[in-house]
């Protein structure tokens, strides 16, 4: 398996090309086409879009019904079928083509020396300042069509969707402009038909707005068609007798933006990104409805044609050319992630806040640390109850020291509590751990210095069941701390520990958001000033569960130690998850995203000096271990109490996201990382 190859891991590369026209000019526009075919070549370079009508210009009007333009244009089709002889790149360029009786606007696909079909365009505006009736004849009724076009035998019509055999999953359909605007786009028939990718030759002239437009139905129509949308617009050197133009270029994937070009460019200009097709699979499979609407209509459906192409696309490291975020769940965008926070904070608080009342006037029991999680937690039931009303005193805040509690991060518990006015109290732990370890005959009770996980558990343990007990005494319900990472981890205590709760507010919230959903808090004014001042301490400090007791010149108990750096396993869990994605893929992801510290984006606020990078053997450790614990800790995620959903990307709940039976094993998984995954 060729591990650093994008092709090898599902993607294809395409681009949206614009360029300088010269009107009425075929031969000089095949020329200038021919040499940014050539460009993408050397770039590895799939499927490369032009322009609608770039082989004569948009705006020549009248000229398309002139005989000496049409001969030219046949003429400079031959030179780019000929030219494409020795390049990789699939072509689609825009040429008008008479067929029959009348002229059609056509989009030429064109591959090794071949004319493998040309698409007319379906739909032809003829209102405001569109005249496209006065010359061409609508291409929706032309199917099953056959054409003669460059020398060529041709399949003709909107029905045609280009395989390629040796890049599973791309599969193009092409439609020239005014099809994407119409209410069922010849795209959408074709997506249902099994094209992945989707092209669109573009003449649109611009106005102001217009590009805002056009934006929002590629996203759209990416997102609805669980597909990639590339997107070519005409610019320089189209007409400006009444109208202008901005060559707008652009790829959507299922409503991302892969890339957008300069508007109103000098000279041409390329779109270039990594298509995933693995993505737009994955999301097909999991949308049932994607497959239901083609029942529908599948008598439209079924009556698409298949051609068939190869590619030979190259090995080896070519690169990738898509952002790949290194916080899946975080994002690098400020007003997305300003957006983000306020959402899923008033998720949760408005989830408790509806189990509360649902309930009655429990108050909210809950065990702070002054870790992260628990401090979140924290703030989102003192919101909660500010919502309905109710003083947060009948919030019962409890901070539990066992054998390994700091003094500062007790302190933190502390000093919050105070600052937010919840009724807190300290309730001493470790006599009821030693009593339980001298019962169980446990070497610590003994005098040795042995800290496993029996006893972690049995200070993890008799915290949660102090709570529910405290809970069942005080008539309030105990609100959970463990987040989503944990869960997928199993990084919690089953039964009665950190895995249960009445209801866990973190249930659906990652590790590496929870630190901005503590930033959002404290910028946003939520709580009082004090309260603000001790939460930006805590996000200063490192994860620990304190539970085993640090010795002297030794490193004190580290979550990440053993259960590998956050980053990276929030990365593995929402590709894991949300996109179903094989571990060899997840690893070339997360080393292309991790790799230099210095190259790419970072969420807002993020500290300098928590920005790191991990090389390919420690992606590939901790996604083994990932693995193995994911596996491992299914019956712990099979008996989870009610807690919200925050993010797209899941939760780990059997009513919700995930079901799993717990005796399944991650085998394959594991054997693909051993087999696919380069160790050094």
């Amino acid at each position: 398996m060729d591990f650093y190859s994008a092709y090898a891991q599902g993607f294809a590369r395409v681009a949206a090309c614009t360029l300088p026209v010269h009107l009425a000019d075929p031969a000089a526009n095949a020329a200038a086409v021919i040499e940014q075919a050539r460009a993408c070549h050397d770039d590895s370079v799939a499927v490369a879009v032009f322009p609608e009508l770039c082989l004569t210009g948009y705006s020549v009007d009248d000229l398309f019904l002139q005989d000496a333009l049409l001969a030219s244009v046949e003429e400079a089709l031959a030179e780019i079928v000929a030219a494409s002889g020795d390049l990789m790149t699939l072509l689609v360029v825009g040429a008008p083509i008479v067929q029959g009786n009348r002229v059609y606007n056509c989009a030429v696909v064109v591959h090794r020396g071949q004319v493998l079909g040309v698409a007319p365009k379906a739909y032809l505006p003829n209102y405001r300042e569109f005249y496209e009736r006065r010359w061409f004849a609508p291409g929706d009724d032309r199917e099953l069509e056959w054409i003669s076009v460059a020398g060529q035998e041709a399949r003709f019509g909107p029905d045609l969707v280009f395989r390629c055999l040796d890049v599973p999953g791309l599969d193009l359909h092409v439609e020239v402009c005014e099809d994407m605007w119409v209410p069922v786009p010849p795209s959408a028939e074709a997506a249902l038909a099994g094209a992945t990718v989707l092209a669109n030759l573009s003449g649109s002239p611009i106005t102001v707005a217009r590009a805002e437009d056009r934006r929002l139905l590629v996203r759209s129509a990416s997102s609805r068609c669980s597909a990639a949308y590339v997107y070519a617009a005409a610019g320089q050197g189209e007409s400006t007798t009444d109208l202008s133009w901005d060559g707008q270029t652009m790829v959507y994937e299922c409503g991302d933006l892969l890339g957008e070009g300069e508007r109103f460019p000098d000279g041409p200009r390329r779109t270039v990104v990594d298509v995933d097709l693995d993505r737009v699979r994955q999301e097909r499979l999991r949308q049932g409805t994607f497959d239901d609407n083609r029942r529908t209509h599948s008598e439209r459906v079924q009556r698409f044609r298949t051609v068939e192409w190869e590619l030979e696309p190259p090995t080896g490291d070519i690169g990738l050319l898509r952002k790949v975020d290194r916080f899946p769940f975080v994002p690098d965008d400020p007003a997305r992630l300003e957006l983000d926070c306020y959402e899923a904070y008033n998720i949760q608080v408005s989830g408790l806040e509806q189990r509360l009342a649902a309930i009655g006037t429990p108050k909210a029991v809950i065990g702070v640390s002054g870790g992260l999680d628990s401090t979140h937690a924290l703030i989102v039931a003192c919101k909660a109850m500010d919502r309905l009303g109710r003083p947060r005193s009948d919030v019962l805040a409890f901070t539990m020291p066992g054998f390994a509690t700091g003094s500062t991060t007790k302190g933190y518990a502390i000093r919050l509590s105070q600052a937010l006015g919840v009724t807190f109290e300290e309730l001493d732990i470790r006599p009821a751990a030693e009593q339980m370890l001298k019962d169980m005959e446990h070497p610590y009770s003994l005098g040795e210095k042995v800290y496993d996980v029996t006893f972690e558990n049995v200070q993890a343990g008799l915290r949660y069941d102090y709570l529910f007990r405290l809970a069942n005494q005080r008539g309030g319900i105990v609100v959970g701390t463990g987040d989503l990472s944990e869960l997928a981890l199993g990084w919690c205590t089953y039964g009665v520990g950190d895995q249960m709760s009445h209801y866990a507010v973190n249930a659906g919230v990652p590790k590496t958001l929870v630190q901005h959903l503590i930033r959002w808090v404290i910028s946003h004014g939520e709580f009082e000033q004090k309260a603000n001042e001790v939460l930006a301490e805590i996000l200063e400090q490192e994860i620990t569960p304190e539970l085993i007791p640090t010795e002297e010149g030794k490193k004190p108990q580290a979550t990440e130690d053993s259960v590998g750096p956050y980053n990276l396993q929030d990365f593995t869990l929402a590709l894991v998850v949300r996109h179903g994605f094989r571990p060899r893929k997840i690893a070339f992801l997360a080393w292309h995203a991790w790799k230099d510290a210095e190259s790419g984006e970072w969420p807002p606020g993020y500290p300098e000096g928590a920005r790191v990078a991990y090389d390919l053997p420690t992606v590939r450790r901790w996604l083994e271990v990932f693995v193995k614990r994911f596996f491992a800790n299914q019956f712990k995620r099979s008996a989870l109490p009610n807690g919200p959903k925050v993010s797209a990307s899941g939760t780990m709940s059997p009513r919700g996201d995930w079901r799993m039976p717990s005796d399944a094993k991650g085998t394959a998984w594991l054997t693909e990382i051993e087999r696919d995954v380069p160790a050094g």
